[in-house]
């Protein structure tokens, strides 16, 4: 059976979220705090996301994230991070032609806390001036 569109979202979200915690879990936790480094923001994330858009033009995420620009960048954000995403973008998404630089700063903020193991409190709403 083939999904597609957000169904083929959720299936390949459950996955690698299933695949990071059976990592997590076959850690030890001093090791997993020794190798803890935060992700360097600008370099590490656009390679990351470079290969989300390549999974979305090959179709792994359907037609729904190839229908627009904008429609693409809100599935990349979500490829990268599904939890970061689900936070920051989740209840509003991305409209077209929309910059919103305050939550483009809370995401990777998300991102760089997730990277050091650390909680998401506080995220959602710390960059609001």
């Amino acid at each position: 059976m083939v999904e597609s569109g957000m169904g083929a979202c959720k299936s390949s979200c459950i996955f690698w979220s299933l695949v990071i915690i059976a990592s997590a879990l076959a850690t030890p936790l001093s090791a997993a705090k020794s190798r803890r480094r935060p992700i360097s923001v600008d370099a590490e994330i656009k390679v990351k996301k470079d290969e989300c858009y390549a999974d979305i033009e090959s179709g792994l995420w359907g037609w729904e994230c190839k229908s627009s620009t904008t429609a693409k960048e809100n599935c990349a954000l979500q490829c990268l991070s599904p939890s970061c995403y689900e936070l920051v973008y989740k209840s509003d998404p991305l409209e077209e032609g929309e910059k919103d630089l305050i939550r483009r700063q809370e995401y990777k903020y998300c991102m760089h806390k997730l990277s050091m193991g650390e909680s998401l409190q506080g995220v959602k709403g710390s960059f609001d001036y």
